[in-house]
């Protein structure tokens, strides 16, 4: 069984990737570092939830979509 934290950082990668935008753009858009969002997306610490609707906002979804994990 994939961790929640691996499911949500691939996810967050392909949103991401989806909305052509580089690591270094969400996080700026965030206020989080890129080592932050690098994080995320290796699936090594979870986003705050103070984080969700910023992360969200910088790639343009809804805070629901990046919990939308295809099993």
């Amino acid at each position: 069984m994939i961790a929640l934290k691996t499911k949500f950082g691939i996810r967050l990668k392909e949103l991401r990737l989806a909305a052509g935008l580089t690591q270094e753009e969400v996080a700026e858009s965030t206020s989080l570092t890129i080592e932050s969002i690098s994080n995320m997306e290796r699936g090594l610490y979870g986003p705050k939830f103070s984080n969700l609707e910023k992360i969200a906002d910088a790639i343009g979804v809804e805070v629901k979509e990046l919990f939308e994990f295809i099993e």
